[in-house]
């Protein structure tokens, strides 16, 4: 694939006249979905075909109007539909009508019409998604689908995709310049959109994509299949009002839309994901949690395992243990480059972690990667981004920074996580 593009580059050149300049620096990621084809990775190969090995001149109608509106720029670079600094921020910065293209060189892809080249795929069965690694990072990756009734003709929101993705995957194995792995399709009929999400675990940068399929082979039947049971839940994050469960997620026959956390027979929250935060509890008290997972056709699974979590008697600080490294990889003149290292080394999970710690006067933050880091009266705070944000026991999150200096930069000597001090090695 990189042998074609790149051939195809170096013809442009030679029949254009164009000089393509590379600019050097750090190579960012960059990759799309070719299994089932994305809408920018489609038009590519439709333009390549109607180009007859030269120009792209795509035939397929969507894709022609989407070169009338943005230009052929998108399709030479069909692996590059990104937003830099996204951190796992999708819902927030991503609006409605331009989830395919979230950024104005793709927007033309958003173009909400029914003719954009569709892949067939049967339902129910399993499949090999293949995601081209133009550039290959590691990261997570997220499929969600289309809503049954979703009208491909009206533009899409994310009202219109299922609340939970019915794939995810974490660093899939990389051969022959793409990236592999198996998954199940949803049991769906019709026309609808796969929508992809790859978030890169090592900068904020995430990569997005469409797939127009054409859902064959559904069972056309009601669905009774209740999900299988919830992991047990574990707890994290214990204060004298509040406890955070996180739980290994059920699985279904056709897609897992939500889970009720209970305390007894009494339901005390409801959530989309594996993860709740269970609120309004007396201090220094012991309480029972079980979860139960349901789909959309209003199926529920047997309860998971109890958990019994006993509140802390007060002052609402989070318990768990933890360790920090802090570095300065490079230091120049006005500025410098920090990393850091974050560890659960105790034995209870930390979710939605917060680090604290000193900020000299004189230093000023400039950028953050893989973390929202923000500065108030002289004490920095960084938090997980929504890929790192749970620190299982034993486990790291990295992230880091840029500051400008009036001064030699000052390393800070104390952190505290979620409210504990932390030993800095």
């Amino acid at each position: 694939m990189r042998k074609r593009i790149a051939a195809a580059l170096l013809l442009v050149a030679a029949t254009t006249g164009a000089v393509l300049v590379h600019t050097g620096g750090t190579a960012a990621a960059h990759g799309s979905m070719v299994w089932p084809g994305s809408r920018t990775y489609l038009c590519y190969e439709d333009g390549r075909a109607g180009g007859g090995g030269g120009d792209l001149n795509p035939t397929n109608p969507a894709c022609a109007a989407a070169v009338a509106q943005g230009g052929k720029q998108p399709l030479w670079d069909w692996f590059g539909n990104l937003i830099s600094n996204a951190g796992g921020r999708h819902r927030e910065i991503v609006p409605d009508g331009s989830l395919c293209g979230p950024t104005t060189k793709f927007a033309a892809y958003n173009l909400a019409r029914a003719d954009w080249p569709v892949t067939q795929v049967q339902a129910n069965s399993t499949v090999t998604f293949r995601y081209n690694a133009w550039a290959p990072h590691p990261g997570t990756w997220e499929q969600y689908v289309t809503k049954d009734g979703f009208d491909v003709t009206k533009p899409l929101k994310w009202s219109d995709l299922e609340s939970v993705p019915f794939d995810k995957v974490t660093n899939p194995p990389l051969a022959n310049g793409e990236y592999a792995w198996q998954a199940r399709l949803p049991n769906k009929t019709g026309r609808h959109i796969i929508y992809s999400l790859w978030q890169r675990s090592d900068s904020p940068e995430a990569f997005y994509s469409c797939s127009d399929v054409q859902f064959g082979g559904g069972t056309g039947t009601p669905d009774t299949t209740a999900p299988s049971a919830p992991g047990t839940p574990v707890a994290s994050g214990v204060t004298s009002s509040s406890v955070k469960l996180d739980w290994p997620a059920a699985t279904d026959n056709v897609a897992v839309s939500g889970y009720r956390v209970y305390r007894g027979d009494q339901v005390v929250a409801t959530t989309a994901t594996n993860s709740a935060t269970v609120t309004g509890l007396s201090a220094d008290t012991s309480y029972a949690f079980t979860v139960v997972a349901t789909d959309s056709a209003g199926n529920a699974s047997p309860a998971s395992a109890s958990v019994t979590v006993r509140t802390s008697t007060g002052g609402g600080t989070p318990t768990g243990s933890c360790s920090v490294t802090y570095s300065r990889p490079s230091t120049w003149n006005g500025g410098f480059t920090a990393n850091v290292a974050v560890t659960n080394t105790g034995t209870s999970a930390v979710g939605a972690w917060q680090l604290v710690w000193d900020f000299p006067a004189g230093q000023q933050l400039s950028q953050a990667w893989s973390s929202t880091v923000t500065v108030a009266n002289g004490q920095a705070t960084a938090k997980g981004a929504s890929y790192n944000a749970d620190l299982a026991p034993g486990s790291t999150a990295t992230f880091g920074f840029n500051a400008t200096t009036s001064g030699t930069p000052v390393d800070p000597t104390a952190f505290t996580l979620n409210g504990s001090a932390c030993a800095v090695r």
